[in-house]
Formats: structure tokens, C-alpha cells, sequence
């Protein structure tokens, strides 16, 4: 297995759609709290941002579900199941960080589940594999270069909005 050169990956090789709408919807909604609570409201926008992320990520367990159960190891059962069950826990957690009671629980949660998701996407990483196909014509390694920091900025992202 051949390490990409790190002169060979680019941001349009490594740039993933969640970031972007992480991004994105974070700006519109700290637009949106200016313009509709007179003042920008960050804890709010980063709340919404993370919330419309998670729902576009769980979107894609029930497109892709064949590609994405092809990122869990032989040896882990009930696949396409699981796939299915962690769309539903996005969904979840994308409505229960709105809820002041389970808010907190459900950062932690998350949290959790960001740090046990990372090893099937090191997985599909070495494997190459495209999860929106299923075959082997993914980035490969060159793409951890993004993921992992991602993942990180996910979980600093949850905590900082969603937990303290």
C-alpha cells in the first residue's frame, strides 16, 4: 500500500460536504440571530450548524447504505442495520441538542460516538473505499489527512457548543 505524497493531496481531493455545510450554515445562522435577536447569538449558530450537519450526514447512511456498511470490518455483524441505527442517532442527536434537558447528555453522547466512529473511517481509508458507491476508487490514506483533524474539530465543536 503506496503513501500519497502530501504534495499530492489538495482541498479539492480532501474536502468533505459536512465541513461545508458545518461551515456554511454556522455563518447563516449567526447572520440569522443578528437579524432576528438583534444580536449575534454564537452559542445558537453553532448549535444550528451542527445540528443541520448531523442531518445531512444522517441523510447519507439511508443513501449510501450499501458504501457505508462496506466501512465496517468483516467481522462486525448486522451491517447494514448498524448503518441504519447510526443515521437514526444522528437524527437524534441533531434534535436533542435543542432540548435544555437532554442538551448536555446528548453532547456527551456525541461526543462519544464521534471517537468510536473514527476507526471505521481509518478502515475505509486503507481499504479505499467510496462509501457513496461501495467500490475501491476512494482517496484512500490522503484522506485521513482531513478526516482525522475533522473528526477532531467535531468533537472540540460539540464540546465547545453544545456541552460546557
Amino acid at each position: 500500500m503506496a503513501m500519497v505524497p502530501l504534495q499530492q493531496i489538495t482541498l479539492k481531493n480532501v474536502l468533505m460536504k459536512p465541513l461545508f455545510v458545518l461551515i456554511g450554515v454556522f455563518i447563516c445562522a449567526l447572520a440569522g440571530t443578528k437579524i432576528f435577536k438583534s444580536e449575534i447569538d454564537s452559542n445558537l449558530a453553532g448549535i444550528i450548524a451542527l445540528s443541520a450537519m448531523l442531518l445531512f450526514t444522517a441523510l447519507g447512511h439511508f443513501m449510501f447504505t450499501r458504501g457505508m456498511s462496506a466501512m465496517l470490518p468483516d467481522f462486525v455483524p448486522f451491517k447494514m442495520q448498524l448503518v441504519y441505527l447510526t443515521g437514526l442517532i444522528e437524527i437524534a442527536a441533531a434534535i436533542g441538542i435543542f432540548i435544555p434537558g437532554f442538551r448536555k447528555v446528548t453532547g456527551i453522547l456525541l461526543i462519544i460516538f464521534f471517537i468510536l466512529i473514527l476507526p471505521a473511517n481509518i478502515y475505509a481509508a486503507i481499504k479505499h473505499l467510496n462509501y457513496e458507491t461501495g467500490n475501491t476508487d476512494g482517496k484512500g490514506l490522503s484522506y485521513l489527512w482531513f478526516r482525522i483533524p475533522f473528526q477532531v474539530l467535531l468533537i472540540w465543536w460539540v464540546y465547545y457548543f453544545v456541552v460546557r
